[in-house]
């Protein structure tokens, strides 16, 4: 196993972390200030799609820190002695905290009724997308069983991307 682990709040991929975080409280309040009442026939439809996607992104994203434990960390680099997780949430996509993320952000702004925040969502999907891209690199460096893991398991969304 290789426990190559550079030091450093940018070797460690810290940028990824710096600019995250703002974009997250974004994904909140930009469905909130542009948030429409819902109406029509499918409003209905269209909360209850909302309210189940928070829900799930809610519980996904609860599975997978359960399931790193200790080695939870903000920083794409994974410890030096943590352990390679393919059970749990991590049985269902690769990235679960980034999936239970972009779900909850998805389900607030089709709570919300707000075409911004979905456009929005859609950018922060890429960013999680690639920063999930770096963050692999590191893992296949670290665990010789990570390639095998990623070509079974899907990397984002369960059973799509």
């Amino acid at each position: 196993m290789n426990t190559i682990h550079k030091d450093g709040f940018a070797a460690r991929g810290g940028w990824w972390v710096a600019v995250q975080f703002p974009l997250l409280l974004l994904a909140y309040l930009i469905p909130g200030w542009t948030g429409q009442a819902i109406t029509g026939s499918l409003a209905p439809l269209q909360t209850y799609a909302g309210q189940a996607l928070l829900v799930v992104g809610a519980l996904i994203t609860f599975a997978g820190v359960v399931s790193l434990g200790r080695w939870l960390t903000p920083f794409p680099q994974p410890l030096p002695k943590s352990q390679l997780r393919t059970g749990g949430a991590y049985a269902l996509v690769r990235h679960p905290l980034y999936c239970g993320i972009l779900f909850m952000a998805f389900g607030w702004s089709l709570y919300t009724n707000s075409l911004a925040g979905l456009v929005f969502d859609a950018m922060l999907l890429v960013f999680f997308d690639r920063k999930a891209a770096r963050e692999e690199i590191w893992l296949a460096e670290k665990f010789p069983d990570y390639v095998v893991y990623s070509q079974r398991v899907k990397k984002l969304i369960p059973w799509i991307y």
